[in-house]
């Protein structure tokens, strides 16, 4: 009889919400995650230590730079809307060996309200 493969992973029964989600993980500081993609802090514009504004790059910086705007009127019927999906580009990018920034300007509310949408 053949052996099953076991996964690598652990997968939970326990479903957490997105509010215990991130209270469970830690925050890094704001310029260490600059650095990860070759900032310094002198390109940053500090709001405490983890919140800043990037400052207007220099022409070298911005050419080397691309952006992949994601936008839409409504989600899929399975409700992937605009934030999930940028969340995913940003990981597969990431996966994929690339220094992937992902800027959501008003992120999706509803599942901290714990509602579809909003």
């Amino acid at each position: 009889m053949k052996e099953r493969c076991k996964s690598r992973f652990v997968y939970s029964t326990e479903l957490m919400t997105d509010i215990e989600i991130a209270l469970k993980n830690k925050r890094l500081p704001i310029v260490e995650i600059a650095k990860k993609i070759g900032l310094g802090e002198e390109d940053l514009i500090l709001y405490g230590k983890d919140k800043a504004k990037v400052r207007f790059c220099s022409d070298e910086k911005r050419n080397s730079c691309k952006l992949i705007l994601v936008t839409a009127i409504s989600p899929t019927p399975y409700g992937e809307g605009k934030t999930t999906v940028s969340i995913g580009l940003g990981d597969a990018l990431s996966k994929l060996d690339k220094n992937p920034v992902v800027v959501l300007r008003e992120p999706s509310m509803g599942p901290v309200f714990g509602m579809k949408g909003g």
